[in-house]
């Protein structure tokens, strides 16, 4: 196991006048044994940031170490690493068990320790029944366990996941989830993981990378980043439904985004006037969509607000004025500039 430590990391392709920067700038320091996601948007940057830990992209500028080793110039195979991508890569005519054993096979690890590693790892992902079935005779997740499984058993010091669950059906992403979490439980391998799904970030990460247009947003604890975001895109970008940020709520200062997560407004008698527009049923939840019962500026100006309330609370009728307060200590601020955050 060991530490990454990501120095002023900068990506572009091309040179000169034409270069495309992708990467811009990229600090971060992962500790021994930390799970960290990587989250953004499609093309944000996050899969070719992990491409260049794993060496299969270059580095323009700025340093990657793992374990306090300069990595920039080894090889993939020399940086002791090992990954999990999104397409399973496996051997369509190699047995599981043989799938798993590949590497070690080509490392001329002793068939003792392949065979003791394989069965070790295949009873961690509950695959020993299927060692000596091919790919074709696996479910989607079975194979992506293969696939987990294979980089497992080398044992290496950091693993790197780019999207491993988009392919899976969502029950069956929330058991692999699950899975995953067990699996660093019992490891404590050193993990970054790429996704675009925020729902995934903050259930698996211990730590989270927010990227937007290859620059870092903020890096933080799930909590923290929900909490406390730094700017208006982990803001939007981080929860379900976003959080709202709103230019003309009453008493808005000029200059100043007001951000309010929908189940921070809670229903009053007075207060912010909101005509209800759509409702939404979500189970244990609703959401309400409202515009400002004021007239705003402008003859195309709208806003619209969320409010998330109880499956208990009584529906408000479509066209007529729903009334709510922001909590005090819940309310967010930014600048309508920059849309950074506003301490505090």
């Amino acid at each position: 196991m060991a530490s990454i430590d990501l120095r002023n990391l900068t990506k572009h392709y091309g040179s000169g006048a034409t270069a495309n920067p992708v990467i811009h700038g990229v600090n971060a320091h992962i500790e021994d044994g930390e799970f960290i996601v990587i989250v953004g948007p499609s093309g944000c940057g996050k899969s070719t940031l992990l491409r260049m830990v794993a060496g299969l992209e270059e580095v323009s500028s700025g340093q990657i170490l793992i374990g306090g080793r300069v990595v920039n110039d080894l090889e993939p195979s020399e940086r002791d690493i090992a990954m999990v991508f999104q397409n399973y890569a496996l051997y369509p005519h190699m047995s599981v068990f043989d799938n798993m054993a590949y590497g070690l096979k080509i490392a001329k690890v002793p068939q003792d320790e392949i065979r003791a590693r394989v069965d070790k790892v295949a009873h961690i992902l509950e695959l020993a029944p299927y060692l000596d079935r091919k790919p074709k005779a696996l479910s989607g997740g079975q194979r992506q366990r293969v696939a987990m499984g294979r980089a497992i058993v080398r044992q290496p010091q950091v693993f790197l996941f780019d999207e491993p669950l988009s392919n899976l059906d969502a029950k069956l992403r929330a058991q692999t989830r699950l899975e995953i979490q067990k699996l660093h439980r019992e490891l404590g391998i050193t993990s970054l993981f790429v996704t675009h799904d925020q729902v995934e970030a903050m259930t698996l990460a211990q730590r989270m990378v927010v990227m937007n247009g290859g620059v870092v947003e903020q890096f933080g604890t799930p909590e923290e980043v929900y909490t406390r975001p730094a700017s208006t895109f982990v803001a939007s970008f981080i929860g379900s439904p976003p959080m709202n940020l709103l230019t003309h709520a009453p008493n808005a200062q000029a200059g100043v985004i007001t951000g309010i997560r929908p189940e921070h407004l809670d229903i009053t008698a007075h207060g912010w006037a909101l005509q209800v527009e759509a409702v939404e049923m979500l189970g244990a939840e609703r959401l309400v969509y409202g515009q400002w019962a004021h007239k705003l500026p402008g003859p195309d100006a709208h806003e619209t607000v969320i409010v998330r309330i109880e499956e208990s609370a009584a529906v408000p009728a479509l066209g007529s004025t729903l009334y709510v307060t922001p909590r005090a200590n819940r309310i967010h601020h930014f600048d309508a500039t920059t849309g950074k955050r506003i301490t505090p």
